[in-house]
Order: structure tokens, then sequence, then C-alpha cells
């Protein structure tokens, strides 16, 4: 194996080459009429390109960000509620040109996309401006309708579940039971949706410190082949995985 150090541009270009082929996949092995336990699988990480995080903004998208920093910010220095301990928000500049690289780079095997425990649903709001058919699942009533608003100040379409965004019995796969993202007393969502894990072409989750692993469990189990995942996993570091079927 050689040690050379490689170009962004060639590491991107190797990349596209390799994903090209296990888009097909799905095709060919039609995930949906075998069963999950029958498909052995895992995923494999998707380097992003060099420099990602400076790529220009569209400027009404950065002033919509504006808005929901100013928004959120207003809502946990509220003194008269409870503070939501788990809402914590992501960098969603960042988070945007990552989705918008996957989008032009067609990374995509569909074009359904989930947020595990959207909060103020900025993300969510993000892949509908970039075309994708987007659903937001959280378990906290007051973010759900602070989602609504985000939605209307986006201008965007995307359908809002109150629910737990993990599959059922997917808890089993941590090995920490007092994880933040396992407990949640609400319904499923996937039965409010009449959709399973999947049906969506990319997931999107911002996991606490050392839930990373138990996420990509879940997505590895449950996820569609040839799906993506990404992870806000703190700043300026974004991952994108793809699960690919074991040969």
């Amino acid at each position: 194996m050689s040690h050379k150090r490689l170009s962004h541009r060639q590491i991107a270009a190797e990349e596209r080459r390799r994903l090209s082929q296990v888009v097909a996949m799905p095709e060919i092995i039609e995930p949906k009429k075998l069963s999950r336990q029958s498909i052995a699988a895992r995923t494999v990480r998707i380097e992003l390109p060099g420099g990602i995080d400076i790529t220009p903004i569209p400027s009404d998208v950065e002033e919509a960000l504006r808005l929901s920093h100013l928004r959120i910010q207003a809502f946990q220095d509220r003194w008269d509620q409870p503070q939501i301990e788990q809402f914590v928000a992501s960098d969603y500049e960042l988070v945007f040109r990552v989705l918008r690289w996957i989008v032009q780079q067609r990374l995509m095997t569909g074009n359904r996309m989930l947020e595990w425990g959207c909060g103020f649903g900025v993300v969510a709001a993000l892949g509908s401006i970039l075309g994708l058919d987007v659903t937001g699942i959280e378990a906290e009533k007051r973010l759900l309708r602070e989602a609504e608003t985000t939605m209307k100040d986006f201008g965007v379409p995307v359908e809002l579940v109150w629910g737990n965004f993990l599959p059922a019995g997917s808890e089993s796969l941590s090995q920490n039971p007092d994880f933040p993202s396992i407990g949640h007393r609400v319904p499923c969502a996937y039965q409010q949706i009449g959709s399973d894990l999947d049906d969506f072409s990319l997931v999107f989750g911002y996991p606490w410190p050392g839930e990373w692993a138990f996420h990509e469990a879940v997505f590895t189990r449950h996820g569609a082949v040839g799906g993506l995942l990404v992870l806000f996993c703190g700043p300026n570091d974004v991952r994108v995985w793809r699960k690919v079927a074991n040969d």
C-alpha cells in the first residue's frame, strides 16, 4: 500500500468513482424485500473535500440562519420556562455546506431526508431549501412548535412529527442505558409517518458525545442499503457514512 498523501481533489475524485458503484447496489439487492436480519451490512466513511467549511453560502440562507440563531438564543435565555437540556444548536452553516455538497455530488440514492431530534428544525429546513423531501422527528412538543415557526420563516415545506426517532427495539444496540437518546416516553414516530428508517436516503443527527457509535449502529441495523448517515459531532466536525452490503 502506498503512503503517498493524495490531494483533496484526488481524494474527491476517487470517492466519487467508488461511490458510483455503491449507488447501484440497492437496485441489485432490493433491501426492502429482505428482512433486516438477512442483510449483512456495514458503514463506510465518506471523506469530505478540503475547504468545504469556507465555501460561500447564499446571502438569503445566511440571513435566515442569523435570525434562527437569534430565536434560539432568546428561547434558551427565557427565565419563565424550564430549560430543555438536551437541545443544543449545531453548526448550521457547516451542515448546510455538507448537505449542499452531498446534493451537488448526487451521492443520495433518493430524495427523502430525515432529521433525528430536529429541535428548532433548522437542519430540516436547510435540507428542504436544497430540494429534499424532509421529515423531522422531535420528542419535545415545545421544540416542535418552534420548528413550525422555523418552516414559516424559511418558507419551506417539512413534515414535522412528534415522537421517538429510534426504531423500536434499537435501544438494545447501546452499551449505555443512560444515553440521552434513550428513554423518551413518546410514541414511535415511524408508525405515525407510515415509513421505516430504510425509506430515507439520508439521515441527519446530532448525537451527544459518546453516542456516535450508537447512532451509527442504529443506522447500520435499520437504515437503507446505499443510504447516508450525516452526524454533527462537534465544532467543525461533520461526518458522513454510507451503508453498504457486505460482499
